[in-house]
């Protein structure tokens, strides 16, 4: 079949909702490390994995190996059974979770993961009431749209009452008009009101990822969830880190709450965790587990395959030392963006992120202070960078802000590789 056969029946059979990247969507077909082919046989570094999801490569060895081998001994029984590979996984996640998160419910997404870890603070707390951020992303249910802080992506208005949205630490466009370094991370230390003021007074927790990813890879001030969960908890709730795009080593720690010195009492994951195959997880302590006494069953959570292929992604990442590897690139990569900051300063306002989970936001004139979101230019990057072969991801409300996830395995000619396409892509727009 041949690239336009395909792009003209994605058009023909899928909602229109489905967007693609690129005004001639890439239809990939293969790949291998960080890289990926077209049907037409061009080649492309892959900067995005797949939405931070391709961990430790495309087609990984071991993980290919993995998931080959369940599939020839059993392939689906649901949460009725107990299986080698789920119990397997479970030991393992809990091994290198933070703080004493000792119990695991799978799911086979995000979204089911973030539900399930609303539900379970609810009732280990007795409390209703939930705090989120605004600009974050939670999934595509009706409670993950209400906890959702972003129009984009909301079909519907919100159907759950119980969720408030808080400031969200955005020091780049801070909504008190704040400048950091001296602000005293006001936008945490006002969930207090934002508590007192909002709600009953007593709340069942705040579901925040570490760093806000369809948001634009917003990144907190270090003392931001410190702050943040003493409130919490003053009144009642739990923290819910939501590690789905930044848990397995991107941000170069295992979980994104390690950034922060934040001990998570549940923990939510996706994405990377099993390199492609779906599959999520909820963690908690053996309190709020416990207290969840209602039956409960996944039929594809734990499903023996995707827990196969979870199972080796642990042991490439442990074995591989893609944590110190993603710490390591991800600063090349940084030294590199900001690099490229400044041969465009008037264009690219903000250079943000962790490890590898870096970000540009684009605007209409840094240099005068005009941070207006420049969605135009995002699109003539793509154009450019997918002429050069890199392939990128975007984010923000505005839609303005390049995200760059590129696998945990990248190498340093590969960093090097993907900083010269964004280079030449800029100097080919002609911006400053």
């Amino acid at each position: 079949m041949e690239s336009k056969t395909v792009r003209a029946k994605h058009k023909q059979y899928m909602l229109p909702s489905v967007a693609n990247y690129y005004e001639e969507p890439v239809v990939l077909h293969e790949g291998q490390g960080s890289r990926v082919s077209d049907l037409d046989g061009k080649s492309y570094l892959d900067f995005f994995g797949g939405i931070l999801t391709v961990s430790v490569g495309h087609a990984n060895a071991r993980v290919n190996a993995a998931v080959s081998a369940q599939l020839q001994r059993l392939s689906h029984v649901s949460t009725l059974y107990p299986t080698v590979p789920i119990v397997e996984l479970a030991e393992k996640l809990v091994s290198v979770a933070p703080g004493n998160l000792q119990k695991a419910f799978f799911t086979a997404s995000g979204t089911e993961a973030n539900e399930t870890a609303v539900v379970l603070a609810q009732v280990a707390t007795g409390n209703q009431e939930l705090l989120a951020l605004r600009h974050g992303y939670s999934g595509r249910s009706i409670l993950a749209q209400s906890l959702t802080g972003n129009s984009n992506y909301r079909a519907v208005p919100s159907q759950v009452a119980a969720v408030k949205h808080a400031l969200s630490p955005y020091c780049y466009r801070c909504p008190l008009k704040l400048e950091p370094g001296t602000c005293g991370v006001a936008c945490a230390k006002d969930l207090d009101e934002l508590i007192r003021t909002t709600t009953t007074g007593r709340i069942a927790g705040m579901l925040a990822e570490p760093i806000q990813g369809v948001g634009g890879f917003i990144t907190p001030p270090r003392e931001y969830f410190e702050i943040a969960a003493e409130i919490v908890r003053k009144y009642g709730g739990l923290m819910i880190i939501d590690e789905v795009q930044t848990g397995f080593g991107r941000t170069g720690t295992m979980w994104g709450s390690q950034q922060y010195n934040v001990e998570p009492d549940l923990m939510t994951m996706a994405k990377g965790i099993a390199n492609g195959l779906p599959l999520a997880a909820t963690l908690c302590t053996p309190a709020i587990g416990e207290a969840f006494q209602a039956s409960t069953i996944s039929t594809f959570g734990g499903n023996p395959l995707s827990c196969a292929a979870a199972v080796a992604v642990l042991e490439e990442i442990e074995e591989r030392h893609l944590v110190e590897n993603a710490a390591k690139r991800g600063a090349e990569l940084r030294e590199g963006l900001e690099r490229l900051q400044r041969q465009h300063p008037k264009t690219i306002g903000d250079v943000r992120g962790m490890g590898l989970m870096q970000a540009m936001e684009l605007v209409v004139d840094e240099t005068v202070r005009d941070r207006t979101p420049n969605p135009r230019a995002t699109l003539q990057l793509f154009e450019e960078t997918k002429k050069r072969g890199l392939l990128i991801g975007k984010g923000g409300l505005s839609g303005n802000t390049i995200r760059l996830a590129p696998p945990l395995t990248l190498s340093a000619s590969e960093v090097a590789e993907g900083l010269r396409a964004l280079e030449e892509s800029f100097a080919a727009m002609g911006v400053g």
